[in-house]
């Protein structure tokens, strides 16, 4: 009974974090500013509605594409790398 509950605990925290989005482990001193950031983004064809700073230290935004289609972005915040899309 005991191995059961631990076994469902790990897995409850281990499924919360995947659900949190990647990790970015860049100092903030070499982040690309957050108006440069949104700017390049939007000469992509991208329509920011939410922009974020995720609990992993990534830029995350949530928006349309230029096809119009519905995004959430993870970025590198200092190469603007994608780094997970939903």
């Amino acid at each position: 009974m005991q191995r059961t509950l631990i076994a469902s605990v790990f897995i409850a925290l281990a499924s919360t974090a995947a659900l949190a989005g990647p990790a970015c482990n860049v100092p903030q001193t070499q982040w690309m500013k957050e108006g440069d950031f949104k700017a390049k983004l939007e000469q992509q064809g991208y329509q920011i509605k939410t922009f974020k700073v995720s609990k992993g230290q990534c830029y995350e935004i949530y928006g349309f594409d230029k096809a119009g289609k519905k995004v959430e972005i993870y970025f590198d915040p200092a190469t603007a790398a994608v780094l997970e899309q939903k």
